[in-house]
């Protein structure tokens, strides 16, 4: 039986790197990242991770593994338009899963239209992204669009620890906030805050709340 054709949603680079090292390591699947963030809505930003993701391609090549690269439309609108009226929603509320659903229907879509066998999707990776929501809205719309949702909980096996060392091998660029200007105003407001009251930086924040320094 030849290896399944797996679809996945790639948020970032450094959070790619162990979930597909894990993926490669199983050996049932042919890997292809699917590019699709809409909701990174600084255009800078945006290519900056894009370009971190496709080195860290790039580099796995040449170890062997060839990981195909799929980039989607870049189309922060879009994002802007599907969470209007949830601009002041906590990191992690329904903003979030708004943010969750459109990339990862996105990524079935594709699937869907392209021959792919599964797909899944490199959020669950970090500690401080709901798993069980994040599944949830996998399994709906594997239901929806009949393929095959892995619902991998990629921080299991000490994940996200195994991400930032491949980062730190790599050398990528680790962001200080998840992507919307949203994520970044809390991350600034927190900061701030941490500032103003002279307590110690959280070395156990969330990441998308953490400087790049910390996180590298």
């Amino acid at each position: 039986m030849g290896k399944k054709k797996l679809l996945l949603h790639s948020c970032c680079g450094p959070c790619s790197t162990a979930v597909i090292e894990r993926l490669l390591e199983d050996g049932g699947y042919s890997v292809s990242v699917f590019y699709c963030n809409p909701n990174i809505t600084d255009p800078e930003e945006y290519a900056h991770r894009k370009s971190e993701q496709i080195r860290f391609l790039e580099e796995l090549a040449k170890l062997g593994p060839e990981v195909s690269f799929i980039d989607a439309d870049y189309d922060p609108e879009r994002f802007l338009a599907a969470v209007k009226g949830l601009e002041e929603e906590p990191e992690g509320g329904a903003r979030c899963s708004v943010c969750f659903e459109m990339r990862m229907r996105r990524t079935a879509q594709y699937a869907a239209d392209h021959g792919f066998d599964c797909f899944d999707t490199t959020l669950t990776v970090s500690p401080y992204k709901n798993y069980d929501v994040i599944s949830s809205i996998g399994r709906r719309i594997s239901e929806e669009t009949g393929v095959e949702y892995l619902s991998g909980n990629y921080k299991k096996k000490d994940g996200y620890r195994r991400s930032v060392e491949l980062s730190r091998k790599y050398g990528l660029y680790r962001q200080h906030f998840c992507g919307c200007a949203f994520s970044l105003r809390d991350a600034q407001r927190k900061a701030a805050g941490s500032a103003g009251t002279g307590a110690p930086e959280d070395r156990n924040a969330p990441a998308a709340l953490t400087s790049p320094e910390v996180l590298a």
